[in-house]
């Protein structure tokens, strides 16, 4: 029984085993014969589908070509087209040209008769030429006969005579002028710069070049010197000033460039002599205390100045150097002082002529104040003092004025003007400036024989400290408006030779006397 139980499990495994195999090629045979159904099918489609591709490709490609005739056949159109109008300008011009070729023969035949013609008349005009040559030539041989003179004498005498004839003239048209113009101008100027000079009065204070310090016995002078010259040596450090001591009793000299620094030098030696203690330590304290006490009196000197002129606004670096110029003169005129007094005068003389009166003593005040600095800065002083205006704020106008007051640049406004005459009032009044007994004498000399040098001129008379230089000519030789042109010629052969503060006035005079006696 168990083993027909094993049997028939065996058989139905295998029955079972059999099926399943069969089921399995079944199922493997159909998806293979689905497969190849598929594949037909894919391959058919593709088939159909790349028929419809080389279909579709090839009339693409027909219209491709199509639309590529159309563009090439339109360029090639185009192409003629311009051609042929290319053409048919050729062919306007060669048309043109062979027109004007036609043209040009008979003109090219004109013109040859025309040069020969022209040839013909340049060849008469040579010969003409020489003809009239010839008869100049024998005129002039002939007038030479007559007058007695070369050709040279005769061009000489009438370029001699068209001169003076010229000069004559031109002396009168330069009288009429001068006289219309300085008749109202004269009175207007001289009005102006005489009530500035009556409105203000200013004092004057001469001070030296080298500073002399007093001493109470010649004793001192050693202790100045010190052992081994240690005290002077200590002094002359300090101060930057040199000390001349000398066989001069009772009296040391004090020199240097630097005014500000000669009366630190002065005062120090003065506290020190009066102190009676001298050695180096003691005179480097000095100095210092001195130095301070000096910078203090600098910036009272300067805001004092601008105080009495009115000015404000001021940089305060820029009243610190117009200070200094307390101690710095000009041919022995106080430099602070003058600049207060043409302040004082540019602002008299703005106020007559109707412009800004603070304007005008600002630059009046201002106008030397380069020579605060010109020892120590290269050029003129005028230039100098207006880079310094102009680097603490000072406007244009102020800037410009200061630099022209000497010419160093042209003058622009009527301000610089006023600046001019201002200071020429102050350096040149009576008693402003000192000059060397022998500088004036030969300046005064010199004007004369300037003067003497020109013909005509009988004598010559400087007057007026020499700002007027009176000429007496010869009546018989000059004449009236020769005069005018003299005295122009003498102003300016002065102005190129000589060197002078102010203005010098030239004065010609010319008078006929004419003398007859009495007879009884």
């Amino acid at each position: 029984m168990d083993v027909y139980i094993v049997l028939t499990g065996l058989v139905a495994f295998i029955v079972g085993f059999a099926f399943a195999y069969w089921m399995k090629g079944k199922m493997v045979f159909e998806k293979i014969k689905s497969a190849e159904e598929e594949a037909l099918r894919i391959l058919n489609d593709a088939k159909r589908k790349s028929g419809t591709f080389l279909k579709e490709a090839k009339i693409e490609s027909k219209d491709i070509l199509y639309k590529m005739k159309a563009e090439f056949d339109a360029e090639t159109k185009e192409t003629k087209s311009e051609l042929k109008k290319r053409e048919n300008r050729l062919i306007q011009k060669e048309e043109n040209i062979d027109r004007k070729i036609d043209q040009f023969e008979p003109r090219e035949r004109d013109f040859a008769r025309k040069e020969k013609a022209l040839s013909k008349r340049e060849e008469n005009i040579e010969q003409n030429k020489l003809k009239y040559s010839e008869l100049i030539e024998e005129q002039k041989i002939q007038l030479e006969k007559i007058s007695g003179l070369t050709v040279e004498q005769a061009k000489e005498l009438l370029i001699r005579a068209m001169e003076n004839e010229a000069r004559y003239e031109g002396a009168k048209l330069i009288k009429r002028i001068e006289n219309e113009a300085k008749e109202e101008a004269d009175k207007r100027a001289k009005k102006i710069m005489a009530t500035a000079i009556q409105r203000y009065a200013g004092d004057f204070v001469a001070e030296r070049t080298v500073s002399v310090v007093h001493l109470p016995n010649d004793e001192m002078k050693g202790r100045i010197i010190g052992r081994e010259g240690r005290n002077i040596r200590a002094i002359e450090a300090a101060t930057g000033i040199d000390l001349i001591i000398d066989d001069t009793p009772e009296a040391v000299i004090l020199s240097g460039f630097n005014p500000v620094r000669r009366e630190v030098a002065r005062l120090s030696l003065m506290r020190l002599i009066s102190d009676g203690r001298i050695h180096p330590a003691r005179i480097e304290d000095v100095v210092k205390k001195v130095g301070q006490e000096v910078d203090l009196v600098i910036k009272e000197a300067g805001e004092q100045a601008v105080f009495d002129l009115g000015v404000h606004g001021i940089n305060n670096e820029l009243i610190k150097y117009l200070g200094r110029l307390k101690f710095r003169t000009s041919y022995a005129q106080n430099v602070l002082q003058h600049s207060v007094e043409v302040g004082f005068l540019c602002g008299i003389m703005a106020s007559e002529l109707g412009l800004n009166l603070k304007l005008a003593r600002r630059m009046g005040l201002l106008h030397d104040i380069g020579k605060a600095i010109d020892h120590e800065v290269e050029g003129p002083h005028a230039i100098i003092g207006s880079k310094l205006a102009k680097k603490f704020g000072e406007n244009s106008n102020v800037v410009h004025a200061i630099a022209a007051h000497h010419e160093d640049v042209p003058p622009n406004s009527v301000y610089a003007l006023l600046v001019q005459a201002a200071d020429s009032l102050s350096g040149a009044r009576p008693g402003a400036r000192k000059e060397l007994l022998e500088n004036y004498i030969k300046r005064l000399e010199d004007l004369e024989i300037i003067a003497n040098s020109f013909k005509g001129v009988s004598n010559t008379y400087a007057i007026q400290a020499g700002r007027e230089l009176r000429v007496i000519v010869e009546s018989n030789i000059i004449s009236d408006d020769e005069a005018v042109l003299l005295s122009r010629d003498i102003a300016k052969k002065i102005e190129e030779s000589l060197t002078f503060p102010g203005q010098i006035k030239v004065t010609v005079i010319r008078e006929t006397r004419s003398v007859e006696y009495a007879n009884k």
